[in-house]
């Protein structure tokens, strides 16, 4: 394992001189990424802008590379640590080549004056963020996502060993999400650097970190590799959630299921039932489901959704007490659809319910 290039001792940290957090012990080593996760005003953005001098220590110390931060200047940190936060940089007629290049002042001298290497690597940094072909538009010209790596670009020119990002992914669509956060790990991989940034979106939190800080209250709850930390249990209590569910096996959240008096049995299976699961619960439609083995890719999402779910042991093919407990259910329900097209050997009873549903009239296409 690395040393750590940053970490905190008993960091304490709020505003106005009054601490809001306290106790913080973060160890960020190179290589890795380190995600805060938390409910809106638990304080995450507060630690970042502490963590890179933007707002003033209540207590405790910052390390960089083992030297306290304090007694750093600013050309030191600037050459260690870049920043990437979510406020809106607006710059007059300046290009996106212009903005990139300001990474490199921290190694300029005072006039600012860009050398022939200077400019190399501006334009090398560009390319690493699949910003080359805007190096000459205007910057406040280009869409967020645009901005984004153009201003990520600036952060990597800066050549430093600690990137700092607050909320990267806010007001970006699906597709400038999935760039950012894949070449940020691309160059965590290829410059071993270290990332420490605050996310709201918990899949892909989950998907991109190596480790996980949980802020909360007044503390950090919980601090630990992804696997320890993303469960549903320990997700709903962090954020207080008291409706739906968090599905620590895809990264999902799900709506509570529908009460009241069963209207739809669903024969699903594979994933073919969920897409089906999720549009009766936004019709307000009580359903049972099964019958899914518990290792089945349906079986999460039936369980948050339908008011019951049948289900058999892993790895298992369909037993008798499962099947009739499903036909049961069916006698009680108006309708039964059935998404499935194929049948195996382990959910042969599953057809013979489409076959009962079938003679009773009440078999309908899974579209309808």
């Amino acid at each position: 394992m690395s040393t750590a290039c940053l970490h905190t001792r008993d960091l304490s940290v709020g505003y106005n001189r009054k601490t809001l957090i306290g106790g913080i012990e973060l160890t960020l080593r190179r290589g890795e990424i380190m995600t805060l996760i938390g409910p809106n005003g638990a304080g995450k953005s507060t630690i970042l802008k502490s963590l890179i001098r933007q707002l003033p220590l209540t207590g405790g110390a910052v390390y960089l590379d083992g030297r306290d931060m304090a007694a750093l200047g600013e050309r030191d940190v600037a050459q260690r640590l870049s920043v990437l936060m979510t406020a809106h940089l607006r710059p007059e007629l300046m290009t996106c080549f212009d903005v990139a290049a300001t990474g490199r002042y921290p190694y300029t001298g005072r006039l600012g004056i860009l050398s022939k290497e200077d400019k190399e690597k501006t334009a090398r940094s560009l390319e690493l963020v699949h910003a080359a072909d805007l190096a000459d538009r205007d910057f406040t010209q280009i869409s967020d996502g645009q901005r984004q790596r153009v201003l990520l670009a600036r952060a990597l020119n800066q050549e430093p060993e600690v990137l700092v990002l607050d909320e990267p992914t806010s007001f970006l669509d699906i597709r400038h999400k999935l760039e950012l956060l894949a070449i940020l790990k691309d160059m965590v991989r290829s410059r071993n650097l270290a990332v420490v940034m605050s996310l709201h979106e918990l899949d892909l939190a989950q998907k991109i970190s190596d480790w996980v800080v949980c802020v909360q209250g007044d503390s950090i709850a919980r601090q630990g590799p992804p696997e320890d930390i993303f469960t549903a249990d320990y997700i709903a209590g962090l954020y207080g959630a008291s409706r739906g569910s968090y599905n620590a096996l895809f990264g999902s959240l799900e709506l509570e299921a529908v009460s009241g008096a069963l209207e739809v049995f669903v024969i699903g299976g594979g994933g073919e039932g969920v897409p089906v699961y999720r549009r009766l619960q936004r019709q307000g439609i009580p359903f049972a489901a099964g019958v899914l083995g518990e290792n089945d890719l349906d079986y999460p999402v039936a369980r948050a959704l339908a008011v019951e779910t049948v289900a058999e042991q892993p790895f298992q093919p369909i037993g008798e007490e499962a099947f009739q407990r499903a036909a049961s259910l069916m006698e009680h329900c108006q309708r039964v659809l059935c998404p499935l097209t194929r049948f195996g050997e382990m959910n042969e009873k599953n057809r013979r319910l489409q076959q009962l549903a079938q003679a009773a009239g009440k078999l309908e296409r899974a579209g309808e």
